[in-house]
C-alpha cells in the first residue's frame, strides 16, 4: 500500500504545482491589462488565451450589479477560488496518502 500512498501524494504535490503556475498566470495577465497591452503580442495572446476561458466563467456567475462597476473583479474571485480548491483537495489527497503509508 505504500506505493500507492506516495503515488497519491505526488498527484497531490503535481496538482498543486498546476494550481500555482495557473494562478502567477491570472497574477500576470491581470496586471498587463492594466497597461493597454498590444493585442497582438503573442505573450498577451497566450495569456489572454489560458485566462479569458475561466474570467468569463467566473463573470457569468456574479450578480448584473457587480458587472456594471467599472472594476474587473473576476481575477480576484478566481484566485480566491483557486485557494480553496487547492486547499481542500491537495490536502485531502495528502492525508489520504499519508494514512496509506503508515
Amino acid at each position: 500500500m505504500s506505493v500507492l500512498g506516495y503515488l497519491i501524494i505526488a498527484i497531490a504535490r503535481v496538482l498543486s504545482l498546476v494550481i500555482n503556475i495557473y494562478t502567477m498566470v491570472i497574477v500576470v495577465a491581470a496586471l498587463i491589462s492594466w497597461v493597454n497591452p498590444d493585442p497582438y503580442n503573442p505573450i498577451v495572446k497566450i495569456l489572454y488565451g489560458l485566462t479569458n476561458p475561466a474570467f468569463r466563467f467566473v463573470r457569468r456567475l456574479l450578480p448584473n450589479a457587480l458587472l456594471r462597476t467599472r472594476i474587473d473583479i473576476s481575477p480576484m474571485i478566481l484566485l480566491i477560488l483557486l485557494i480553496v480548491i487547492e486547499t481542500a483537495v491537495t490536502g485531502v489527497l495528502t492525508s489520504f496518502g499519508r494514512g496509506l503509508l503508515h
